[in-house]
């Protein structure tokens, strides 16, 4: 133990000595989560639109007024005949386009239907069944609103749907993706400072000195994880701050249950830093190992962006390989959930077993090269 700490404290001198290194660890994880905090974002505003009232009645009104006062569209046009829709709608400017035909509000008042036209621009499907989505609730608000019978008097349906959404009322897909971000920044950082430590170690020539010094491979191992693992968990620990006070992201749970889901999470991305500098020769190398096999994974297979359930079963089968994906049911279920760490054992339970794995590689690695 004391020869692990020994190497510990050079290593965290290394660090703080090594600006390139200190700078991946503290100012990097800043950075990713200022610039894919903003830009991912699933929520869609200021749908651009046009309006072609054929009908120009009380009630045509009463639905574009709907459309504006919802917040998702701004009408930016208002239009007369089909082929001013096509060529603003060629330009890109609108993406969605609302045709009210004759006599709808007739058709109101006496109690028929009476359809509408919604043109959306598809080029892009996400935002296209988004904005498809907001265009069917703005109609549905408004037809609750306006349902009479053939008597005139105001009715109601007989079955009403009151939806309550639990642990995102609003549905913010920044509730989503900021844990999904913490791993993906955890798991980068963690592992990209750790591969590169052994990595410069041969570069410099002294890992021969590590080879014919009298301290066994795990004390070795310990020690050079110990560093990275402590500053890696206070980086994590502000970005779970900095993104309360940046994306109104809640604390639900303790505080305890979140440091420990974090420490398992890290050790296991700090193990596979460990373990992918024990197969590369060059700082290069390294990286791009493990660009291969932390970035893409966490980013893809993980569920911090694409739903795992809808994947085909042979990656759904490799989904189970990749620690972010039991890292993020742990951490959305502490922070969103407020549940405890008895909650969320067989994930935590999965990252003690990653954990256990990589640094075990690891250090069979290390040892071999140091016989």
């Amino acid at each position: 133990m004391r020869k692990a700490l020994a190497v510990g404290r050079k290593e965290f001198h290394q660090i703080v000595r090594d600006r390139r290194t200190l700078s991946i660890l503290l100012l990097a994880p800043v950075m990713f989560l200022l610039l894919y905090g903003y830009a991912l974002n699933f929520d869609i505003k200021h749908v651009t639109l046009a309006v072609e009232d054929r009908d120009g009645t009380v009630a045509s009104r009463a639905l574009v007024a709907a459309f504006v006062n919802s917040g998702y569209f701004d009408l930016v046009a208002s239009v007369y005949d089909d082929r001013a829709i096509d060529r603003l709608m060629d330009r890109n400017e609108i993406r969605a386009a609302l045709v009210i035909p004759e006599r709808t509000g007739r058709a109101i008042d006496t109690g028929q239907i009476a359809s509408v036209q919604i043109l959306i621009n598809g080029d892009n499907a996400n935002t296209a069944s988004t904005v498809m989505g907001y265009a069917l609730n703005t109609v549905r608000s408004v037809s609750s609103s306006l349902l009479v019978d053939r008597r005139g008097i105001r009715s109601q349906p007989l079955v009403v749907a009151e939806p309550r959404i639990w642990y995102n009322p609003e549905l913010k897909s920044t509730l989503f993706l900021v844990p999904g971000l913490i791993a993906f920044i955890g798991m980068i950082t963690g592992a990209v400072s750790t591969a590169l430590s052994i990595v410069r170690e041969k570069e410099r020539g002294t890992w021969e000195q590590v080879r014919m010094a009298p301290i066994g491979t795990p004390a070795y191992v310990g020690g050079k994880t110990i560093p990275y693992l402590a500053i890696a968990i206070a980086s994590a620990m502000g970005i779970m701050l900095a993104a309360m006070a940046l994306f109104d992201l809640p604390m639900r749970g303790t505080w305890p249950d979140l440091l420990l889901a974090v420490s398992l999470f890290l050790a296991g991305a700090v193990g596979t830093g460990m373990f992918i500098s024990t197969i590369s020769d060059s700082q290069l190398v390294a990286f791009q190992v493990v660009l291969i096999v932390a970035f893409l994974p966490t980013f893809l297979l993980s569920g911090f962006i694409f739903p795992i359930a809808s994947m085909p079963v042979p990656i759904r089968l490799l989904t189970y390989l990749v620690p972010a994906r039991y890292f993020l049911v742990a951490l959305r279920g502490i922070v969103l959930k407020g549940v405890g760490a008895m909650a969320v054992w067989p994930e935590l339970g999965a990252l003690v077993l990653y954990a256990t794995a990589v640094l075990g590689l690891a250090s069979v690695r290390l040892a071999r090269e140091r016989g």
